[in-house]
């Protein structure tokens, strides 16, 4: 088949245009880098969004790939096949007692979780429809079909696709009574991010965490967390919410679990698990052996890297590094998050300052409101996360007015 030679023409022609035209053309990675078609070398702070979990071609993700590429690509959820059942005995490890659905983003992670809310529901209330509500967050984020559309309040997501799907009442970040007012029969679940990641790296206090598992448990409805850009290991614990001490009624999955290669997951508790039953629900890749096998070479590597203290260790003094970077430029207003998730706020529309830094090699991610992601992988070198630092102080300095030193 013969194509057209210039690949700015096939965007333009043949795509459709839900995203913006991109600027840059990658065509290689490895490790922390990637490069252009024009052979220039960029630091990836971006990580196919959150994905690249173990940076570029991790040589141990490739060679589990390839030898699974020799075996089996696909079979379908009609048959067992070994490496999704590893998977899920992996997870059911790493997450508790319970049961896991594959699927292959976060979006249809995002889908499960609300259909798992309304089987719960059923189950509670005996009738369909009567309890149905799913209390999320103010500026949360949760997919762009239309479960996941109707579970993010936010005006520009939801733009043009109304009506979408009702009985998603908005709780504050870290206001318990919020979301505690809003509770009543006809409520099934709470359904929360830890860290906010495409709203703009807004986290959740501890506090907050413990306050809807207490909740979640006095009413008797789910506490369903969206771990899909904030788990495996990208905040220095495999789950965010980890470090409030509690655990979840079901967990969604996706982004770095693969490492790049497209999976999510949705694991429910044992006490859950049988709401779903043949026929309530699939997906025909999800779970394949391609995916599984991904997905398990990332959690090996986690282990056998000690990534998560790494990613503790090394995020501490990178973290305070951008912060100090505040005293200098008045552009910067605030440096949020936690691990390698981090959001910098600026006082204006960051999007030169952002193709400013891809011109000096750092490629970086947008976020709600003025905020820039940080989204190093998790086997990020230490000489990289200060390089970032030192571009973005360049930068910064070299903006004026628009990112003004004091």
């Amino acid at each position: 088949m013969k194509f057209t030679e210039n690949i700015e023409t096939q965007y333009a022609e043949f795509r459709l245009k839900n995203y913006g035209p991109p600027d840059l053309t990658i065509v290689k990675g490895e490790g922390d880098y990637v490069w252009d078609d024009e052979d220039n070398q960029y630091l990836d702070f971006g990580t196919g969004i959150a994905t690249a979990s173990l940076g570029h071609c991790h040589p141990a993700l490739v060679a589990a790939i390839s030898k699974q590429a020799e075996t089996l690509i696909h079979a379908s959820n009609l048959y067992r096949m070994k490496p999704q059942g590893d998977l899920c005995e992996a997870l059911v490890k790493l997450s508790g007692p319970g049961g896991l659905f594959f699927c292959n983003s976060g979006a249809e992670a995002s889908e499960t979780l609300i259909k798992l809310s309304r089987l719960y529901g059923i189950q509670k209330s005996g009738t369909e429809n009567s309890a149905s509500k799913v209390i999320v967050l103010d500026n949360g984020f949760h997919g762009r079909t239309f479960g996941g559309m109707s579970a993010t309040p936010q005006a520009k997501i939801q733009k043009g696709f109304y009506p979408l799907l009702p009985s998603f009442p908005v709780g504050k970040l870290n206001d318990i009574e919020s979301f505690a007012s809003q509770v009543d029969e006809a409520t099934a679940a709470i359904l929360i991010e830890p860290i906010q990641g495409e709203g703009g790296i807004h986290v959740a206090s501890v506090e907050f965490l413990r306050e809807l598992r207490v909740l979640c448990d006095e009413k008797e409805i789910l506490f369903m967390i969206d771990e899909v850009q904030t788990g495996v290991g990208r905040t220095g614990n495999f789950f965010a919410h980890e470090v409030a001490g509690i655990k979840a009624d079901a967990i969604g999955m996706a982004k770095g679990l693969g490492g790049g290669f497209p999976i999510g997951a949705v694991w429910v508790a044992k006490k859950f698990e049988e709401l779903f039953q043949p026929g309530s629900h699939g997906c025909t890749f999800g779970g394949n052996p391609m995916a599984c096998v991904s997905a398990l070479t990332v959690l090996e590597t986690i282990e056998q890297e000690n990534l998560l203290q790494r990613v503790r260790d090394l995020s501490e003094p990178w973290i305070q590094s951008l912060n100090e970077l505040k005293d200098t430029h008045d552009s910067l207003v605030e440096v949020r998050g936690r691990g390698f998730l981090i959001g910098l706020d600026f006082k204006q529309d960051p999007s030169k300052i952002q193709a400013e830094l891809q011109k000096r090699g750092l490629l970086t991610v947008r976020a709600g409101g003025n905020v820039v992601r940080l989204l190093p992988p998790l086997t990020v070198s230490e000489s990289n996360l200060k390089r970032c630092v030192e571009l973005i102080d360049d930068v910064l300095s070299q903006m004026e007015p628009a990112a003004s030193t004091k």
